[in-house]
């Protein structure tokens, strides 16, 4: 590398071809001259021509001067300047690249992928060979192990593959892949770090300083990595602990409730300060959207430690009831069952039947209200289950004062104690404030409960320690027992108003909910089985179908301990009984890097400010080279006015003149050529990113779909194109299908108001990330970037009965040239642009499934599908333009049978 300063050449021998350039200016000053028109009126009129000799005219020194600036420019293209280069990396031997990729990763991985990808570029143009080695283990399970010495090219292969896994990073078998390297005292080593501390950290740097010197890089906790443990229930409200890696300085926080199809159920901001390392937050739900939760999630932090899933312990818990009274023996006021649904049903799912029938489905906790001796088949099923983590919680009555089994937390006298009885008390008794041990502590006792009848508990050791409450003489009104994982709880008195008015009041209601809170969500049969995968969190906290390498986990190992390659955290069991595994179910704790050893230098990736004029020169040299063409075939009078050299070269300068000034903003109006083509015929319309390969890409994709639109339907549309969102009108086109580009500058504010008012007013943009396909990422990252600033509504998956299903082919999903991706739509569409979505978004990159060459080839594969999935592509793309163009009218004809049917036709 030869460097001049601020500006270096990777390639700087390519700069001995200026010295072709005086040969270059001798080759071209001589010019032939124009040809002459001469007309030949008859043979007889040849005789009076002359021939003259005529010389060459020359060529302008300033269109010579011209070409020579466009050879120079490609020279120095060649040459691979650099703005700002990296100072050379010291050493001369292999260069070893470590990597963070474990959880902490995703939250900046475009970042750090930019980072590894340049770290990878030097060592290749300093000729040196690159050992990778990452710090999670493999998807696999393989060993952590260090690649050979790759030549730059396949060391860059290796680092555009990886992504971030949603598991922890394991540096001490990292640390053993360092020490098995080969000694050596030129090698360099760039650790790429997630910027988390763990014991083996230090060790970790230090040992990649003695194979030569070593350097760290990361974020420098600009963006510290959090941690959201899994949520308490109280009420209808979830209390979440978040804890985060770095407390230097303020910070803000975001934590988001959504729902199972995404939608947004609430959300709720924090505020850490300075030294602050955990901070709980608050979010109420209404009661009847508790059940729809699904998952929590830190806000712009995209990994699997800021997510966690909820399953049914999270969720209002199925309770079963059963009475031991014959139905229809009391009035409704009077039955047990009455007051036992009034008081759960806002709270949780009741159920009721028989203990077998109860007892074969999801179940939190099974009450019994007033049942006596239970059959023995009967009571080994429910004692098995609440071994397994349920909650029986029993009333008495006269049949279990009478008939009490061993499924009861103490013994029982037989009998009751009753008002005006053997062992009665004068007048009706109250009850004692809550012990602090107790579950009802905090509770208030209203002063007009009373107890005038109860089941007494047998004097024991242990009778004090397994009370929950007391009545005001001492006696226990509640008493409870640990079995296994589960609990056995007695209320000494009756569910309806018989031998107390506790069931009358707010009270009951409450002690009730202490009482469920208890259950761990749902205990069965099924909790010892193995649970498969169903779907598991990447490694930026999205769910996805689980991998072949993702294992069951039996239900009694069902532990966030097992989080790995094998078990990765996500949703395990069957549809109808999913267990969610969080990864913050055992990771809990989160540190900063800390001090590293003395001599290993640590900056921030991103910020060195290198870059690259290879692409600027190049375009430069391009246009000055149409320019020439130009004022050549004037020179050659082939522009008929514009023949004049000096109109030529005028031409030529507002040509540089308008590419300079390209980059100032100025106000900008629809071009008129623009607007009347798009106006006079049906276009679809894709947004125009710069990368040249995907704007070719998706506009061959776009005319295929219109060539299959005007085959299939009655949509006659004459193509498609692209369109700058900042500087072209959007309103002429019903459909914006936008590719979406990592490399896409970000909006400005006129193309964002633009953009909200194309939405607003009827247009649909089809988003595409194309992140379902391995080797694209990041796209949902720039999505969000890219969006910010769009009143993009709340979005939803889309479900079976969705218009899209149907506007014209009827469709299960929506492949493109992948699979696999969810599609997004408007939460509630409503009746505003005919109850049409204004966006929806997927990542199977449908495009590149539509493009064809010009024999009607199709110019990539799609996978895993085949042909077959391509026709589907194709079948998903006529359904959104009929979409965009008609509305919610599939919508309605569904309807028309039942319409017919009412009015009897």
């Amino acid at each position: 590398m030869l460097g001049f300063g601020a500006i270096a050449f990777a390639t700087p021998w390519v700069l001995a071809a200026l010295a072709v350039l005086p040969v270059l200016w001798w080759l071209l000053r001589v010019t032939p001259p124009a040809p002459r028109v001469v007309r030949f009126p008859a043979i007889r009129l040849l005789r009076d021509l002359v021939a003259r000799e005529e010389t060459p005219a020359r060529t302008p020194w300033w269109l010579l001067l011209l070409r020579l600036v466009i050879a120079a420019l490609v020279i120095l293209a060649l040459a691979g300047p650099l703005l700002n280069p990296r100072a050379a990396m010291p050493g001369g031997g292999p260069v070893v690249l470590v990597v963070d990729n474990g959880w902490a990763a995703g939250r900046d991985w475009p970042a750090r992928r930019q980072a590894m990808e340049d770290a990878v570029a030097q060592a290749g143009r300093e000729g040196r060979p690159v050992i990778v080695i990452t710090t999670a283990h493999p998807p696999g399970g393989e060993k952590i192990a260090a690649t050979a010495a790759l030549p730059a090219p396949e060391a860059q292969r290796i680092v555009q593959a990886l992504t971030p896994l949603p598991w922890p990073a394991d540096r001490a078998a990292a640390l053993e892949a360092v020490r098995g390297l080969p000694p050596g005292g030129s090698t360099h080593a760039v650790w790429i770090s997630d910027g988390i501390g763990d014991r083996t950290a230090r060790d970790l740097a230090l040992a990649l300083q003695r194979l030569g010197s070593a350097e760290v890089l990361d974020d420098l906790a600009a963006r510290p990595a959090h941690l959201l443990l899994p949520p308490a229930s109280e009420g209808t409200a979830f209390v979440a602990r978040i804890v985060r890696a770095d407390a230097s300085r303020p910070e803000p926080v975001t934590v988001r409730l959504t729902a199972g199809d995404g939608r947004l159920l609430t959300r709720q901001t924090i505020a850490f300060d300075a030294g602050q390392k955990a901070r709980e937050v608050r979010l109420e739900v209404p009661a009847e959207l508790r059940n729809e939760a699904a998952a929590l999630r830190v806000e712009n932090d995209t990994t699997a430690g800021a997510t966690v899933l909820l399953d049914e312990r999270w969720r209002r818990r199925p309770v079963g009831l059963v009475s031991g009274r014959p139905e229809g023996e009391n009035q409704p006021l009077l039955s047990d069952l009455h007051y036992l649904n009034r008081a759960l049903e806002p709270y949780n799912e009741v159920r009721q039947g028989a203990i077998g029938d109860l007892l074969k489905r999801d179940l939190a906790v099974l009450i019994l209200s007033d049942v006596g001796s239970l059959t023995g088949e009967e009571a080994g099923a429910v004692e098995t289950w609440v071994r397994r983590g349920g909650v029986l919680l029993r009333f008495a009555g006269p049949r279990l004062a009478q008939n009490a089994d061993t499924l009861v937390p103490v013994r029982l006298r037989i009998g009751d104690r009753a008002l005006g009885g053997a062992l009665s008390w004068s007048e009706p008794a109250r009850l004692q404030p809550f012990d602090a041990k107790s579950p009802f502590a905090g509770l208030r006792i209203p002063q007009d409960v009373t107890v005038q009848r109860q089941v007494l508990a047998e004097p024991s050791l242990d009778l004090a320690d397994r009370t929950w409450a007391r009545l005001a003489d001492g006696t226990p009104l509640v008493t409870a027992e640990a079995r296994g994982d589960g609990h056995i709880v007695l209320v000494h008195t009756t569910a309806s108003p018989d031998w107390s008015n506790l069931p009358l009041s707010g009270l009951f209601v409450d002690m009730l909910r202490r009482m469920v809170a208890l259950s761990e969500g749902v205990a069965g049969p099924g909790q010892a089985v193995s649970l498969e995968p169903l779907e598991v969190l990447d490694g930026f906290g999205r769910l996805i179908p689980p991998p072949p390498t993702a294992f069951p986990i039996a239900g009694d190992a069902f532990r966030g301990e097992t989080i790995g390659p094998r078990h990765p955290p996500g949703f395990y069991g069957t549809d109808e009984a999913r267990r969610a595994l969080n990864l913050t179910s055992a990771l809990t704790t989160v540190d900063p890097l800390g001090a590293l050893p003395p001599g290993v230098a640590r900056s921030v990736y991103g910020q060195r400010g290198e870059v690259a004029l290879k692409p600027h020169l190049l375009g430069t040299a391009m246009a000055l080279a149409i320019i020439d063409l130009l004022i050549a075939l004037a020179l050659r009078g082939l522009l008929g006015r514009w023949a004049r050299p000096r109109r030529a070269a005028a031409a030529g300068l507002l040509l540089v003149a308008a590419g300079a000034l390209s980059g100032v903003p100025s106000p900008v109006r629809a071009d008129d050529g623009f607007g009347l083509k798009a106006t006079a015929e049906t276009y679809l319309a894709f947004v125009r990113t710069g990368d040249t390969v995907l704007d070719n890409t998706v506009k061959s994709g776009l005319d295929s779909l219109v060539e299959v639109l005007n085959r299939r339907t009655a949509v006659e549309a004459a193509g498609s194109m692209g369109v700058d969102v900042e500087r072209d009108e959007l309103a002429f086109f019903p459909l914006l299908y936008w590719a979406v580009s990592p490399s896409h500058p970000p909006l400005t504010d006129r193309a964002r108001t633009k953009l909200n008012d194309y939405m607003r007013h009827g247009g649909v943009i089809l988003f595409d990330t194309r992140d379902q396909g391995a080797g694209y990422g990041g796209g949902g990252m720039a999505l969000r970037q890219l969006t910010e600033g769009l009143d993009v509504p709340a979005l939803g998956r889309v479900n079976p009965e969705h218009v899209l299903t149907k506007s014209f082919y009827l469709l299960q999903d929506f492949p493109g040239r992948y699979a696999g991706s969810e599609l997004w739509v408007e939460a509630r569409e409503g009746r505003l642009n005919d109850g049409v979505s204004s966006v929806i978004i997927g990542g199977n990159d449908w495009a590149s499934a539509w493009a064809t060459d010009r024999n009607g080839q199709p110019l990539y594969a799609v996978v895993p599908g085949g042909e077959r999935q391509r026709e589907m592509a194709f079948r998903f793309g006529v359904n959104v333009v009929m979409y965009a163009l008609t509305g919610n009218y599939k919508a309605d004809q569904v309807h028309v049978p039942a319409i017919l049917e009412r009015l009897g036709q």
